[in-house]
């Protein structure tokens, strides 16, 4: 019997290793997989590269693994946005790594690895430090740079509800990256707001196939990541 339910995080993230490629789901909090980035605090792995939108808010979720040192590499759209201190001071002393992709492209990059693409041209970037070192190609008399597909040894993603084979359905903006990340992972980890019986979700609905992720914890009462900015909340706590 296919039973990927495990009963907390901390069992959820537990084979995750030092150095590990990690891509964390995002786009606002929909998408936040807070509980489970906690989780993998507490667990101690380190030296980390971390593919996501952006690097977190505040002192929780991301922004907390990076203040905590456990990451050596960002792979991101947004380094800094409104709420986020962390990553731009640490990244201003020399103290972690950044790869800066443009989100269109970042998205593509992690879906072609999914999709067993290994690389693809866009326009995006041309005549940028951003293309400096990569391939340029020229198709109908305009350039394109190659850009290489990405995967990653697990994905940490949060959905809104999950059955035991692991089929996921979404919350609004989890859905922008969530599904691509479960494809480009050896492992996926998920936290759902829900844990339903098979046959609840209606198949013409699952955004997510259960033949990509491995382990699933429910957690029923995720936290607001805006509150806890606004608290100036700091984990661990």
């Amino acid at each position: 019997m296919i039973n990927k339910i495990v009963k907390s995080t901390s069992e959820a993230v537990k084979d995750i290793f030092d150095g590990a490629v990690i891509m964390i789901s995002g786009f606002g909090e929909a998408g936040s997989p807070i509980e489970l980035i906690h989780a993998l605090i507490d667990q101690g792995a380190k030296d980390l590269t971390i593919i996501s939108n952006n690097t977190g808010s505040g002192h929780v979720g991301l922004a907390a693994l990076i203040e905590c040192k456990k990451v050596r590499k960002m792979v991101c759209s947004f380094p800094r946005t409104a709420n986020s201190t962390v990553f731009p001071e640490l990244y201003s002393k020399g103290d972690i790594e950044l790869e800066l992709v443009p989100q269109g492209t970042l998205a593509e990059r992690i879906r072609s690895g999914g999709a067993g693409i290994p690389a693809f041209y866009t326009s995006t970037s041309v005549n940028t430090p951003l293309a400096e070192g990569k391939e340029i190609r020229v198709f109908d008399n305009t350039q394109y740079v190659m850009e290489y597909g990405i995967k990653a040894d697990f994905a940490l993603i949060k959905c809104e509800a999950a059955d035991r084979h692991g089929n996921l359905i979404y919350n609004k903006t989890a859905r922008n990256f969530g599904p691509i990340m479960c494809t480009a992972a050896e492992k996926t980890i998920v936290q759902a707001k829900r844990i339903v019986e098979l046959g609840e979700i209606d198949p013409e609905s699952i955004v997510t196939p259960g033949i990509f992720v491995k382990r699933v914890v429910e957690v029923s009462n995720p936290a607001d990541e805006s509150t806890l900015v606004k608290e100036n909340r700091r984990y661990p706590w």
